[in-house]
């Protein structure tokens, strides 16, 4: 039996890795063979992703795999969304990409609803409003480095970029295309008019491609430095739109919730829903593979967990599994925290950030890192709660079960908590669901796989799926009017 053996760099916010994917016997094995830290890079009080260093780790791994005579069909790129950077005319890069978390994009965010009306632009993409979507991006760019604007040529999304420094070929791809809110989530094509009305020329946005097609090999000069001539592909490149692609869920009664940094939480649709009641609860529409739709709402997911342990490293060596043996022994429902509050975007100490959090809102600070870990946790279980029950009213759809997928999946409480929060079954794997969607996406290119349901019969064989079953779930229930409570406490303040 022929083995097939794929290369997909999967770069997050806190880390990139290389996973070679080896399909055999309609089973498929991961091998993660380089992992390196993402660090963000503040200058003249810009935050901005280090391209050239992500770049510069992806061709370590492709001489290491030429040196070793490792046999590979294709390789894929993947990462966060929204992101993007500037080429000239020469096809330069004018600048490092902004990260979504500087902070100016809120400002940004709010000075573009005084001129232009929040209703339309959702009327008009679908996409759920956030402060470092592409859009308020560029409209923090026209004040803060509008020369930048006046040189650009092309617009290139984070994984873009890599594959342009890659082939050489300026291309985006539906679904991390369909981030930026300057796409119609009907026609899948540009809303030039976005760009218009912020004097900007829309013909800087690229060429819009489907997941599952070839880029061509690697440029020749990146050959002659020793890397291997292998294709390029474009597979689901928002990470989110990967992991999806490899959720194993079958029929149409189920969530997925793809947990890292951030949590996506949605439902695979065929259509978009864009409606006033899908615009009051803050619904995105983006893209998926075989031209779905991900309906989903963005969570601010373990992000919170991770800032307090950078905090707490400065004196404990912690790991994770020490932070949640910490909640455990935690008493159950002394804070509750508001995961998608401003405060937590990207304060300069997340811990202090939680305890400032709790004096606002009237509660007691936190005097333990077990309880602090644990008002995280029981707060994100509740956010998804609320986050499925929108879903249900807006889609109308009867949802039995949820698929947790992602590195999250590796935590076992949050898993247990979100099945007592929920009163849902949580089906939790594959933890490798983003590499695993971008190997077979690739191998959905090369012909070994017809569609999404064949990729989904190969995660369900390949990978251990963990069940949690609700057994506190009336005493969640009880303690959910408490959450709900300092959510609207968080709302009144912010106004």
């Amino acid at each position: 039996m022929t083995v097939h053996r794929f290369l997909a760099f999967d770069l997050g916010a806190e880390s990139g890795r290389a996973i070679v994917g080896e399909l055999k016997d309609g089973l498929l094995k991961l091998q993660e063979i380089h992992r390196f830290p993402n660090k963000t890079l503040r200058f003249q009080n810009r935050l901005h992703w280090n391209i050239y260093y992500l770049f510069e780790e992806i061709r370590k791994v492709l001489q290491n795999s030429c040196r070793q005579g490792l046999q590979l069909t294709s390789l894929g790129v993947d990462t966060w969304g929204v992101d993007f950077g500037l080429l000239d005319a020469q096809g330069n890069l004018l600048t490092l990409p902004y990260c979504y978390r500087h902070k100016s994009f809120p400002e940004a965010m709010e000075k573009y609803f005084k001129k232009f009306s929040a209703e339309e632009l959702y009327r008009l993409t679908g996409i759920q409003f956030m402060p470092f979507n592409s859009i308020f991006q560029l409209f923090c760019y026209l004040e803060e480095n509008p020369e930048l604007l006046r040189l650009s040529r092309r617009l290139l999304f984070t994984p873009d970029l890599i594959n342009y420094f890659l082939t050489g070929v300026q291309a985006t791809e539906l679904t991390i295309a369909s981030t930026s809110q300057l796409l119609s989530p009907l026609s899948r094509t540009w809303l030039p008019e976005l760009l218009a009305r912020m004097e900007l020329p829309p013909e800087i946005l690229p060429e819009i491609r489907q997941p599952g097609n070839s880029l061509g090999n690697l440029s020749r000069w990146l050959v002659e430095e020793g890397l291997p001539d292998i294709q390029v592909i474009q597979v689901a490149s928002h990470d989110t739109a990967s992991a999806v692609a490899a959720a194993p869920g079958e029929g149409k009664d189920w969530v997925y919730l793809s947990s890292g940094t951030w949590s996506l939480v949605g439902v695979e649709l065929e259509e978009p829903i864009v409606t006033r009641e899908s615009f009051r609860a803050n619904f995105t529409n983006e893209g998926g593979l075989g031209r779905t739709v991900r309906f989903l709402k963005n969570v601010t997911g373990l992000w919170l967990l991770q800032q307090c342990r950078k905090v707490w490293s400065r004196s404990y060596e912690l790991n994770y599994q020490e932070l949640v043996e910490a909640a455990l022994r935690a008493r159950p429902f002394q804070l509750f925290l508001d995961p998608d509050a401003p405060d937590f975007l990207n304060p300069e100490n997340m811990v202090e950030a939680i305890n400032r959090f709790a004096e606002k809102t009237g509660q007691k600070k936190p005097e333990e890192i077990g309880v602090t870990v644990r008002a995280i946790l029981e707060s994100l279980a509740f956010k998804y709660r609320l986050v499925v029950e929108e879903l249900s009213r807006v889609t109308g759809l009867e949802l039995k079960r949820i698929h947790l997928i992602g590195g999250g999946a590796k935590n076992h409480l949050l898993n247990q908590f979100t099945a007592e929060a929920t009163g849902l079954t949580v089906l939790a794997g594959p933890e490798e669901a983003t590499s695993a969607g971008n190997v077979l996406v690739q191998a959905l290119a090369a012909g070994i796989l017809k569609n999404r349901e064949e990729i989904r019969t190969i995660v369900r064989n390949s990978f251990e799926i963990k069940k949690f079953q609700p057994e506190e779930s009336q005493l969640w229930e009880s303690r959910y009017a408490d959450f709900l409570e300092i959510l609207e406490r968080t709302r009144k303040l912010a106004v």
